[in-house]
């Protein structure tokens, strides 16, 4: 299925395009032949962080969800129903050739998560991994999430660490030990740097998000800042953070919400 505005030229689709084709697809398999449940760049379990609420027969929508791995994770551990939506045909394409092989039953959406055809106060669970969370503008797709869920329902999604936005240079390197972005006025952030990458990303100051949650009726439950691990596989992208960096601040946030019944 489409987005109900029927577009799909969008810079991040394109962007997501060849990502699929460079690594997500050939890493897909193996990813949801997992079953723990883990978060980010530094693969943090669940078992640690503790953001997910008890998902035993909950209905799950997963904003951005690219290949849908960590749905597959949510759906092994209890979830009843699981639907992934993403803009990025690729993306479903690989998700679907892993669900057909791994026999999960996970429903597959193509739509953006700021416009989502499903019906309103469906879900028991709102998430979303490095997906809708920084591709689409919150200022639309935290209204959608908000409309999907049921009252009580809840809401985690997983972001950059603000402290490492704040300290990217305007070059494809990680982020210095310095401030070298405003922090007010933060929303829609591209990288130039990179003639090739026109990708957008949009992050959001620590008021900006309590008032949003706030104004779309989630109460806060939890801001989870995770720190890297003292060893463990390291990440792929040598343009974020390294352990050591990440050791000393959050590379990574998870925000948890209720919508208040």
């Amino acid at each position: 299925m489409r987005s109900r505005s029927g577009s799909v030229t969008n810079p991040n689709v394109e962007a997501w395009t060849q990502e699929n084709a460079e690594y997500t697809d050939a890493r897909a398999e193996q990813a949801w032949a997992r079953d723990e449940i883990t978060y980010g760049i530094w693969n943090v379990p669940e078992s640690e962080l503790h953001a997910l609420p008890d998902l035993a027969g909950k209905h799950v929508v997963e904003l951005g969800c690219g290949t849908a791995y960590f749905g597959a994770w949510l759906k092994k551990a209890g979830a009843a129903r699981v639907v992934g939506v993403d803009p990025t045909p690729a993306q479903l394409e690989t998700a679907r050739r892993c669900n057909e092989k791994f026999g999960l039953g996970l429903e597959l959406v193509e739509a953006f998560g700021e416009d989502v055809p499903l019906p309103d106060e469906s879900f028991d669970l709102v998430v979303s991994e490095y997906g809708a969370s920084i591709w689409a503008d919150p200022y639309k797709w935290i209204p959608e999430a908000a409309r999907l869920l049921r009252p009580g329902g809840e809401l985690v999604f997983l972001v950059n660490g603000l402290i490492a936005i704040l300290c990217f240079q305007e070059t494809e390197i990680p982020p210095t030990n310095e401030l070298r972005r405003p922090y007010f006025d933060l929303h829609r952030v591209e990288w130039p740097e990179d003639p090739e990458d026109d990708s957008v990303g949009y992050y959001l100051g620590y008021g900006d998000w309590i008032r949003l949650l706030r104004g779309n009726g989630f109460e806060v439950l939890d801001l989870i800042e995770v720190r890297a691990p003292l060893d463990g596989d390291p990440h792929r992208y040598n343009a974020l953070p390294t352990r050591e960096w990440a050791r000393q601040w959050p590379s990574e946030e998870i925000w948890r919400a209720r919508k208040v019944a």
